[in-house]
């Protein structure tokens, strides 16, 4: 053997310190202190509803105010039309993982461009998924605590309930669901531990939509809906570029890229991931889609960046204040129970940035608890300070999730290290990083100016 070459028993190490360095992942046999634990592996449903769970968050709150900017044709078109992208981005992704038997999108970002690409991948789902969590949580603050809109005061069900008290401030509410709800929920070490509330949560949204739908098909009816405009208003070049602000909202909304292997991995059969994405995406578009339209033929001009505050006001029809808390609980106790899921890639992701070469963070309960305390905390502190669903979706929209979902994708299937990628998989790849960076840079760059005109106003 000469010099240069390497010894199979050599080879495998290095292999597996490289899987061991890039790979957030639980593995199938989950090693406990009092021995091995089994995993048979995850079902069909359960795989589903995870995913559904973690594509149908926060951002459905924030899609009624993009179709009221874009009109309700090019809004619906727009929300299929990502939700095909999405499911192309995702294929690109498994197809080179299965090939090169990859089981992490940050082993999968490593080994198509280095170290920096594995870091690039890693860092953006870290802030992405901070700025959703964030936006959960603000969510919950302006349902049970309420929120003020331009001089207008939304109540809150607590608010509502029994009137305005230092307990059900903001603030103590918002510790008490991080105590009482989060930190719980987050102390789950595998994914599939989560099949139950994921399937919960999907119902809730359900349950959101289908009240949201019948109180404006009754509205519509009685001929007390305000009808809605197809087509946005186009007044000046600024009405343009304010069009594209919508786009990050849209992004944020169907990004699940960073639990896709997650969920492969726990999978007996993983021919099964492209049905499961394809059902998943199915599922969410259609409650996009329903609850953008309905949400907006309701509320109308008057809806807001979170379309819940809405359901504080007189709905016109009989038992309103019932409807608008059975709305709104639902629709928390549904983003409480998203919230775990996507803080199991936020944990996993920030300790492959953090310790790369140290054993897997389930095996280590201190690094775990440290992680998750601290990550707990700075969402916490942030959703005081940060006033609006919208602002922090156009940031990491425009940002950190169009990376994670079209850009990183495009960029592994274009690069082919696994030379299975076709011609038709080459003009989408170039399709999408093209769409993506025009259209946010332009979102950017319009939310910049406005974020300038509203200091020069004040």
């Amino acid at each position: 053997m000469g010099i240069g070459d390497a010894s199979p028993s050599e080879n495998q190490s290095a292999h597996k310190e490289q899987r061991d360095e890039t790979t957030p992942l639980l593995p199938v046999k989950a090693e406990e202190e009092d021995g091995i634990h089994e995993f048979n592996g995850a079902s069909f449903s359960g795989a589903v509803f995870n995913l559904s769970t973690t594509i149908v968050g926060a951002g459905i709150m924030a899609l009624p105010a993009s179709i009221k900017m874009l009109g309700i044709i090019p809004g619906i078109l727009m929300i299929i039309l990502v939700a095909l992208l999405t499911e192309a981005s995702i294929d690109m992704m498994v197809r080179c993982s299965h090939q090169a038997k990859i089981t992490s999108y940050g082993w999968l970002m490593g080994d198509s461009f280095g170290q920096w690409g594995r870091i690039a991948l890693q860092a953006s789902v870290v802030i992405n998924n901070i700025g959703v969590m964030i936006v959960y949580m603000i969510i919950i603050g302006d349902v049970l605590s309420g929120t003020s809109t331009a001089g207008v005061h939304h109540r809150g069900i607590f608010e509502g309930w029994f009137g305005p008290h230092f307990w059900n401030s903001r603030p103590v509410v918002l510790l008490a669901t991080t105590i009482f709800v989060f930190a719980p929920l987050v102390s789950f070490k595998r994914l599939d531990s989560l099949r139950y509330t994921s399937a919960l949560s999907v119902a809730l949204a359900v349950v959101f939509v289908v009240i949201t739908a019948g109180i404006a098909i009754l509205r519509l009816i009685e001929g007390t809906a305000e009808i809605p405009k197809l087509f946005p208003e186009i007044h000046e070049l600024n009405s343009i570029w304010e069009l594209f602000t919508a786009v990050p909202v849209l992004v944020t909304a169907y990004i699940c890229h960073y639990n896709v292997h997650s969920i492969d991995n726990e999978l007996e059969d993983r021919s099964q991931t492209k049905p499961i994405v394809r059902t998943s995406l199915a599922l969410c578009s259609s409650v996009y889609v329903a609850t953008s339209f309905f949400a907006y033929l309701l509320f109308g001009e008057g809806t807001l960046s979170d379309v819940l505050a809405n359901f504080d006001s007189d709905l016109h029809i009989p038992f309103s204040s019932v409807f608008n808390d059975i709305v709104r609980v639902s629709y928390v106790v549904h983003v409480m129970l998203v919230f775990p899921i996507v803080f199991f890639a936020l944990r996993l992701n920030l300790d492959g940035l953090l310790f790369p070469t140290s054993r897997h963070i389930s095996h280590d309960n201190r690094r775990f608890t440290i992680i998750t305390v601290s990550l707990l905390a700075v969402i916490y502190l942030a959703a005081n300070f940060i006033p609006s669903i919208w602002d922090a979706f156009q940031f990491t929209g425009a940002t950190a999730a169009v990376l994670i979902g079209f850009i990183f994708p495009a960029m592994i299937i274009l690069r082919d290290s696994y030379g299975i990628a076709t011609k038709r998989d080459k003009v989408l790849a170039v399709t999408m990083i093209v769409l993506a960076v025009l259209s946010n840079s332009v979102a950017l760059y319009s939310d910049a100016m406005s974020i300038f005109y509203r200091k020069v106003e004040a």
